[in-house]
């Protein structure tokens, strides 16, 4: 399909294509799964995260554990950030804009997903949240603090996602103008229990000179996490977004090991992969 077309389509029929994803049924059903997390908060008996999952607008079962996440927080802040959102529709985002109120920022270097973005939260948005803002821009170390606070926020915001395919790691370390109750981000699970960094390049584009040769193990991301004073509460069920909660919120979910989280059989899969580049320029056992 021709480029030109197939942005036209999505930008004029997605809404129509994913229409039951918006149905009150379905907010209801959501609705409900909040009021019995808060509750079993209260009793001292809570669910098994990983059972937590289900997918409505994210690509795998995110939104059912970043709400599962965000119900055993005190009146979490409704707003997030999301980047390496492409159009901020199949993200990690919108089911907590258009199901719970939440309003935040997209930022994206696809400028036509920007585009539609805009378009259709315009156009389809929850009417009883702010639209969210967007911005179309390349994302590096030296830029995410100015894009993040020429989008609007500031301080303390509910959740921040961050999938950008390359240097995840170096610009979360950046940031220090929003203060985030919940990340969740991409790490490498190519890289197995190595606790290994891809060097920070500004010029990064995926898939770069190799497809595999990105990122940070999710041993590297856990240990940013534990010095930006955040635990990992979990991960998607195929081992490679991961969650940390600030260290000051939530109790009731404990910190979870990394290698409790590796279990699916597509990691040992995955890991194989990293013997092809293993002598490749690393950040080796980085100390803070």
């Amino acid at each position: 399909m021709h480029p030109v077309l197939k942005h036209f389509l999505k930008k004029h029929f997605l809404r129509f294509k994913i229409r039951e994803r918006f149905s009150k049924t379905e907010q209801l059903r959501q609705q409900n799964l909040v009021k019995s997390y808060k509750l079993a908060k209260k009793t001292g008996v809570i669910p098994n995260f990983s059972m937590t999952g289900f997918k409505v607008f994210s690509q795998f079962e995110e939104d059912g554990l970043l709400l599962y996440t965000l119900s055993m927080i005190e009146n979490p802040v409704k707003t997030f950030l999301e980047f390496g959102s492409d159009d901020g529709v199949n993200s990690n985002s919108a089911n907590l804009h258009f199901h719970h109120d939440w309003t935040g920022l997209f930022i994206d270097g696809n400028k036509q997903a920007i585009e539609r973005g805009k378009y259709f939260y315009k156009k389809w948005g929850n009417p009883n949240a702010p639209q969210p803002n967007f911005l179309n821009s390349m994302i590096t170390r030296e830029n995410i603090n100015e894009l993040i606070s020429n989008g609007g926020l500031a301080g303390e915001i509910g959740m921040m996602s961050i999938d950008i395919d390359g240097n995840d790691y170096w610009v979360w370390e950046a940031i220090n103008c929003i203060n985030p109750q919940v990340v969740i981000i991409e790490t490498h699970n190519e890289f197995g229990m190595n606790d290994v960094v891809v060097p920070y390049d500004a010029d990064y584009f995926y898939p770069g000179k190799q497809i595999d040769y990105h990122g940070a193990s999710p041993v590297a991301m856990t240990n940013l996490a534990n010095h930006l004073g955040y635990k990992l509460v979990g991960c998607n069920e195929l081992g490679f977004n991961f969650i940390f909660v600030r260290k000051d919120l939530a109790p009731a979910l404990k910190a979870v090991s990394v290698e409790s989280v590796l279990t699916h059989p597509s990691n040992k899969v995955a890991q194989q992969k990293f013997e092809a580049i293993k002598d490749w320029d690393y950040v080796w056992n980085r100390t803070f």
